[in-house]
Order: structure tokens, then C-alpha cells, then sequence
């Protein structure tokens, strides 16, 4: 298997250290091991030793650095394109087609359900169709180049990986709506290749558009039929939790036709609030906290919320003058690692700020308009949907842009809170604070 390794771009290579990945961590290498990893910075191709590919996959896996394959074995012939539809207004090219219910039967499908049972059952129908090695969902919704296979296909060069996605982008349009979702989609994962993974850059990767390992979706038994939402996060999760590796490609793009009205925009990222106490239950309160946070920086954010901004300060700074000394044996510059603190400092407090007005939303924002202190914070914290726009120039202006923005986490923090209410289980609405004093 010829394997090359790109340094994904936040990573560094500090003598005997590197440090990089979500979430960040540092490495100590051997002077054998740094000069390995120098020379595969500079294109050199992994050898096939044990202790060489170790060291890569743990590169890999950490998110350091992303793997580059040589020519694929398997092939489109290798693979079954499995598309479940209702009402579809247009159907992408297709292996097997079924049928979930249409009011018109489609013609051609593979099989129907003579009424819907959800995308989780159509896909479930759709495998047990598939006889190839690999199967590919794409939704009735979606365009796929004729290409889109091609960058993903290589990833299954190593056996241990048993899922990849493609970017999905959003239809380009002329209207508000259009214009925001090709900006901001909630399906767009970015253009930076990962590992996907709890905890990560990427945690997850939509089913609209994915390749798998045919039989280890069989040994999973499918995805499970009782998640109307997020069956495809369970799914990913599950693949992973069985020693899988899972990755996103941006390499490979298909698009996505968004919805056409705001009111069917807004129940979709209600909906999609709505699986995250069902994952709850299925998979830890750590794999669906809003927020992950050192329980020193919530600290220090918390008695700037409270008007001790000095105390907050010294909070901040006092635990970034710790990390020198932890990292010293790493060989990482006193320098280095106070940046590196400072700027998680810095992060989590728009972390904080993602969880106030999203997750928590619903109830943080009438509370916060209720006071002028909560005025304030609110307007910090809408803030950053200003310097979001700023960086990313969309076609919208700033007051679309944030009213939009403020409307998306709005809807999926209701349908976070309604699933809560719904289960019984409020794990999703808690953040999980981490390092305390004493906490392993």
C-alpha cells in the first residue's frame, strides 16, 4: 500500500515534538521518529515497516496528518449506489432505488414501502440489495459528479477504514435562503480533510452522501430504525466504537438541493435538535455535551461574566504559566506553550458563546434580554457571528447574515430542548468539564 502523509495545516513539528490534532495534543518523538516525520513532511512515502506505519497511524488518527494514497484497487464496480426516496422531484444516478412511501410509485425502485418508514428503514432495504464490497448512500435530494467516487475509493487502501464522506456543499441559488445555506450549510463540513471521531474537528458525517464497507454495515445490523434524526451520527459512532476508522474527504464534493422556504429551513434544524438526547441515551452524556471545557477556563469565563474581569485574568494567565512545565520534557518552548494556553483561553470563551446562544438558547436569550448586564453578553456573543461573517465574506449583508445565524442556533437549541423534555434526559443541555483539580 504506497502511502504518503500531508501535515494537516495546525500542526507543528518542534524538534522532538509535534503537537497538532483536535482536540490539540502533543507528541514527544524520538530524534529516529522526528526525522521520519520531517522526511514525510518533505513527500516522502511511509515505508512498510511495523514501526513506521505505527507511527503514521497514530499521525493519522490524532488528526497531525492526513494519509495520501496511490491508485485505488477497487473501482465504481466496486461499488453499489443505494438512494432511498419519497416524493423525490429528481433522482440522482442510482444502483438501487427504494421507495419509502411515494404518493406516485416511483418507477424503477428496487423495492417499495407501501408506507414511509424513514430513511434509516429505506437504506436498510436499499443493503440488503448491495452483493459489492463497498455501498454508497446519496439522497434523493443530491447531485453527485460523475468523478465523486475517485478521491474516496483510495481510503479503502487501508483495511482498517470502513467509512468516508464526501464534502457536501449546498446548491448554489439566488435567493436569501439559497445564498445563506451556500455559505453556512449545516451538511457543509468544511474544506479540511479529518479523521471523524467523538471529540474531533469532524464528529460526524452526514448520510447523505457516504461510502461503506458493506459488510461491516451488516455487522453492525444497519442503522437503527428508531432514529428518525441523527441515525446517520449513531451510525458513524457506532462504526468507530467497534475500532473503525471513519474520514472525511473534501476532496470529493456532491451537492445538495437546501429547502426552499424558510419555515421548512427552520423545522429542518428543529429536527435535527431533536436526535440529541436519543444519542444521549445510546451514547454518553461525553459524546453529545454541548460544550467541553477545562473546568479553569470555564472558570475564568465565569467571573468575567460576573464582573471580575481581574480575577478572571488571573485565572487565565495563572493556569497558562502551568503549561510550560508540563510541556518543558516535551521540548516544546515555555513560548510556544503559553500561546497555545492563551489561545484556548481565548477559543473557549466562543465556545461559551456557541452553547449560550445555541444549545441553551431557547431559555439563555429571554433571560439575558431581560437585563442590561444580559443585553450585554448576548450582543458579545452574537458578536462573533459578525467576525464569522467578515472572514468568510458571504453573499449576504451583515443584518441578514446575523438574523439568519441567530435563527439557525435558535432552532436547533428548541429542538435540543424538546427532545430533552421529550426523554427525560437533560445530559445534552450539560457541558462536561474537564481538569478540575484531582480529576484524572
Amino acid at each position: 500500500m504506497k502511502l504518503e502523509l500531508r501535515l494537516d495545516p495546525g500542526t507543528k513539528l518542534l524538534g522532538r515534538a509535534i503537537l497538532g490534532g483536535a482536540p490539540l495534543r502533543v507528541l514527544r518523538l524520538s530524534e529516529a521518529g522526528a526525522r521520519l516525520v520531517r522526511e514525510w513532511r518533505d513527500g516522502a512515502l511511509v515505508a512498510e515497516s511495523p514501526q513506521h506505519r505505527k507511527l503514521a497511524d497514530r499521525l493519522i488518527d490524532a488528526g497531525m496528518a492526513h494519509p495520501v494514497y496511490g491508485e485505488a484497487h477497487l473501482t465504481r464496480a466496486d461499488v453499489t449506489v443505494v438512494v432511498p426516496a419519497r416524493d423525490p422531484e429528481t433522482l440522482p444516478e442510482a444502483d438501487v432505488v427504494v421507495d419509502d412511501g411515494s404518493r406516485v410509485p416511483i418507477s424503477g425502485a428496487a423495492q417499495r414501502h407501501p408506507v414511509a418508514r424513514g430513511p434509516a428503514a429505506a437504506r436498510n432495504t436499499g443493503l440488503a440489495h448491495v452483493t459489492t464490497e463497498l455501498t454508497a448512500f446519496l439522497d434523493a435530494d443530491t447531485t453527485a459528479p460523475p468523478d465523486w467516487l475517485d478521491p474516496l475509493l483510495p481510503h479503502f487502501e487501508d483495511p482498517a477504514v470502513v467509512a468516508v464522506a464526501p464534502r457536501i456543499r449546498s446548491t448554489p441559488g439566488s435567493s436569501v435562503l439559497a445564498r445563506y445555506e451556500t455559505a453556512r450549510s449545516s451538511l457543509d463540513l468544511g474544506d479540511g480533510p479529518a479523521p471523524v471521531r467523538q471529540g474531533g474537528r469532524v464528529t460526524y458525517v452526514p448520510t447523505a452522501a457516504l461510502v461503506v464497507r458493506t459488510a461491516a454495515l451488516r455487522e453492525l445490523g444497519g442503522f437503527d430504525e428508531r432514529l428518525r434524526f441523527g441515525e446517520d451520527v449513531d451510525l458513524v459512532w457506532r462504526l468507530v466504537a467497534r475500532g473503525g476508522r471513519v474520514r472525511y474527504e473534501p476532496a470529493a464534493e456532491v451537492l445538495h438541493v437546501p429547502r426552499k422556504t424558510w419555515r421548512a429551513w427552520a423545522r429542518q434544524r428543529f429536527d435535527y435538535g431533536t436526535s440529541a438526547a436519543p444519542l444521549a441515551r445510546r451514547h454518553g452524556h461525553q459524546a453529545i455535551a454541548p460544550l467541553r471545557i477545562s473546568g479553569w477556563t470555564a472558570l475564568a469565563w465565569g467571573l468575567v461574566a460576573a464582573r471580575r474581569p481581574a480575577l478572571g485574568v488571573a485565572v487565565a494567565l495563572g493556569t497558562a504559566a502551568l503549561l510550560p512545565r508540563k510541556l518543558r520534557p516535551l521540548g516544546v518552548p515555555a513560548r510556544e506553550s503559553l500561546t497555545i494556553a492563551l489561545r484556548g483561553h481565548l477559543r473557549a470563551g466562543r465556545y461559551l458563546a456557541d452553547v449560550l446562544t445555541r444549545t441553551w438558547g431557547p431559555v439563555a436569550v429571554p433571560l439575558l434580554l431581560a437585563t442590561r448586564r444580559g443585553r450585554a453578553l448576548l450582543a458579545l456573543a452574537l458578536a462573533r457571528h459578525l467576525a464569522e461573517w467578515r472572514e468568510a465574506r458571504p453573499d449576504l449583508d451583515p443584518a441578514r447574515w446575523l438574523l439568519a445565524r441567530t435563527a439557525d442556533d435558535l432552532c436547533y437549541g428548541a429542538g435540543v430542548w424538546r427532545s430533552c423534555l421529550r426523554e427525560r434526559n437533560f445530559l445534552p443541555l450539560v457541558p462536561d468539564f474537564s481538569n478540575w483539580p484531582g480529576k484524572k
